[in-house]
């Protein structure tokens, strides 16, 4: 293999995006052949040491994509300071090496997931410059009117900037609350929530159901299916939500 930059090869060995290493290589938290590592130094993983946080850098020969359906209750991270069941622990341990999930999706939320090892597609789907679309089934008390749901296709200010376009539909009406289509093309924290809260219909549940054209589909609950390569490789040219991405899964 040919030299590259260091922050490509760590993003590429599926720890985090390119910019989050360029941060590490600043932190002082990478080496090669034993010093310290700069920010615009090259290196050459077949024939020098790499390591970062003393672990050695390793380059997976094949890059792995799961979806999951993650429940409510369960929390998108690598590890739980709370002991909270984290995504990781739904899959086999064998199975868990070098995967982190991509993006977030709060406890109190189910639905469409991804987990992997692949940094490039990590900065895909979670760098702001990109677009993809993620779809929610949002179940919402009351009956919003229409003008309601045309303020929020619109968009409505959450901390001082207004949310952007999205597109909302109604599904169903079930009793006293409502069945919304909405998808968004960015990811603030908890957004579908606290849009519908301001506007006077508190979401009472949330599943996301697909990331861009990766449907869900009938996969049952707390389970997960790999992706083909043929299936994932497009998501790599566009992306979508602003969130800060995350670190790696030992």
């Amino acid at each position: 293999m040919t030299r590259q930059r260091l922050q490509k090869l760590i993003a590429s060995a599926g720890l985090c995006s390119r910019r989050h290493a360029e941060q590490w290589l600043l932190d002082g938290r990478v080496t090669v052949d034993g010093s310290p590592a700069q920010l615009g130094d090259q290196a050459d993983p077949d024939s020098q040491i790499i390591q970062v946080d003393g672990r050695q850098l390793a380059l997976p020969a094949q890059r792995r994509v799961l979806l999951l359906n993650k429940p409510i209750g369960v929390i998108s991270s690598c590890h739980d300071p709370q002991g909270r069941t984290t995504v990781l622990q739904l899959l086999p341990r064998a199975h868990r090496q070098g995967l982190h999930p991509v993006g977030r999706l709060d406890a109190d939320s189910r639905g469409a997931l991804l987990l992997t090892d692949a940094g490039a597609l990590t900065l895909a789907l979670t760098h702001p410059r990109y677009d993809h679309e993620k779809t929610y089934r949002v179940r919402v008390r009351g009956r919003p009117h229409a003008s309601v749901l045309e303020q929020w296709r619109r968009g409505i200010f959450l901390d001082g900037r207004l949310t952007r376009p999205a597109t909302v539909r109604r599904l169903a009406q079930e009793g006293a609350s409502s069945v919304l289509e909405v998808v968004l093309q960015e990811g603030r924290n908890r957004q579908i929530r606290r849009v519908a809260q301001s506007l006077g219909h508190p979401v009472l549940d949330l599943q996301r159901t697909a990331i861009a054209h990766v449907q869900l589909g009938d996969l049952e609950e707390g389970c997960w299916r790999e992706l083909p390569k043929r299936q994932w490789e497009p998501l790599l040219v566009g992306g979508a939500s602003r969130s800060k991405p995350p670190r790696p899964c030992d």
